[in-house]
């Protein structure tokens, strides 16, 4: 999904591009070995085709492409390329595709040059998630469509300014996800995510389009041509990412993810969340019990950095720059100890809402749905029904029931208007009967 950015929200620094070679911080193999790669798997053939590949500057490119032709490994196809400005085609020699086809063994991964980790630390710093300043009117904006207790945002706003780690508990159904949700929304602004990085000779892809939202730099901006054409082209602009896990979470999707076959690596979950927030839905359903979760993150949480590590076992830093959302229907006295809590720095209770918020969540999706309703009914609702339960509400009460009245007049041929009747059919799918099933 390409969005165009408010020239108010591209405060944040962009990387330079790259004037030399050597200013990508790559070795001189590497480059070539990525060059080879690209032109055998894309079929690649001039200059321009080349750079858009790799994400270097033609400038670069070309200077690559001549120390290749100087070795042997390229060479000119004597034809030129009407649809590329005339420009001249380039081909692997023989020579050529036996090193691309060697370099493929050792590594799958072709197309854009990577980013050595220590630039792309400096690039995290820069952007940090830390940085942003949220104030009520932003978290506001971000949560206008939910009905919020009150005095929740009090608690909100510190926590997601400070960029630190949030625990959001209380009864299922109230909207804790919803709300995770609507504190990546407060956040805003773009970063710039890299293709990839490269550590110790090895390349870990990072860009993740189920992840990263990609921002298309628009051309009809005063300036912004020119700006595009200095940023470092193996970053992408995009929206701080948002990672939302929930009981599939498991502790090895928090470390590298090394492919045997193509033998090449991709960023765990919370590297790909940098910048952004990483949401941890329904904690307690994963098959790891939650303290053994919770101090997988106590380093990267105190620290800042997160430790990896690479097949061969060697460990390496890489920067935790994340507002980490914890969500759980339990009470968190009987999931964590209390060293535990101590690291998580923000506890907030997400409870089920007061009879009157009830009401106007349910006028809300009533309103919506473009269902009617009556007060003879809604009177049989809260008098009649609710009473079953201690009159205990939640927020998920009101679609619930009203998605069933409908379904029922759809089925029926009536008229989406609420009758008493239409709510005990509704109820009577709320809850399960606790009698024993006989086998």
């Amino acid at each position: 999904m390409n969005m165009r950015p408010d020239p108010a929200e591209m405060e944040v620094p962009a990387p330079e591009q790259p004037r030399s070679l050597a200013e990508t911080g790559l070795t001189n193999v590497m480059l070539r070995d990525i060059l080879l790669k690209t032109m055998f798997r894309k079929s690649v053939e001039t200059t321009r085709e080349i750079s858009a590949a790799i994400c270097l500057t033609t400038g670069l490119t070309q200077q690559l492409i001549d120390q290749a032709r100087e070795a042997g490994l390229m060479q000119a196809t004597g034809t030129m390329h009407a649809g590329s400005s005339g420009e001249m085609g380039f081909q692997l020699t023989e020579q050529g595709k036996a090193r691309a086809i060697d370099a493929l063994s050792q590594s799958e991964y072709y197309g854009p040059m990577p980013v050595p980790l220590d630039r792309y630390k400096q690039q995290v710093k820069a952007q940090s998630v830390r940085n942003i300043s949220i104030t009520r009117q932003r978290l506001v904006q971000s949560m206008g469509h939910l009905i919020l207790p009150k005095g929740l945002l009090d608690q909100l706003g510190p926590a997601v300014g400070s960029g630190r780690s949030v625990l959001l508990y209380g009864p299922p159904g109230n909207g804790k996800s919803s709300i995770a949700e609507g504190i990546r929304a407060a956040l805003g602004d773009n970063i710039w995510i890299p293709h990839a990085i490269e550590y110790a000779g090895q390349v870990i892809t990072l860009y993740d389009p189920i992840v990263h939202t990609r921002i298309e730099l628009p051309q009809d901006m005063t300036g912004l041509r020119k700006v595009n054409h200095r940023v470092d082209q193996r970053y992408l602009l995009c929206q701080r990412p948002t990672v939302m896990t929930g009981g599939e979470l498991s502790l090895d999707m928090l470390d590298l993810n090394y492919n045997s076959v193509a033998r090449t690596y991709q960023a765990s979950l919370q590297l790909k969340s940098s910048g952004g927030v990483f949401i941890v839905d329904d904690l307690g359903r994963q098959a790891e019990p939650p303290q053994k979760i919770i101090n997988r993150w106590i380093v990267p949480m105190e620290m800042g950095y997160d430790i990896l590590a690479l097949q061969s076992g060697e460990k390496f830093e890489v920067p935790f720059d994340t507002l980490v959302v914890f969500s759980t229907n339990f009470h968190p006295n009987k999931i964590f100890d209390v060293a535990a809590l101590r690291r998580i720095f923000f506890k907030v209770l997400i409870d089920g809402p007061t009879q009157a918020e009830f009401l106007k969540i349910f006028a809300m999706v009533a309103k919506k749905k473009k269902f009617e309703l009556d007060e003879a009914s809604l009177l049989h609702l809260l008098k009649s029904k609710y009473p079953e339960i201690d009159n205990v509400y939640a927020n998920f009460h009101g679609i619930f029931l009203i998605d069933q009245m409908i379904a029922a007049c759809n089925f029926e041929g009536l008229p989406y208007r609420m009758t008493p009747e239409l709510v005990d059919r509704a109820w009577a799918n709320l809850f399960v009967d606790e009698k024993e099933i006989i086998h």
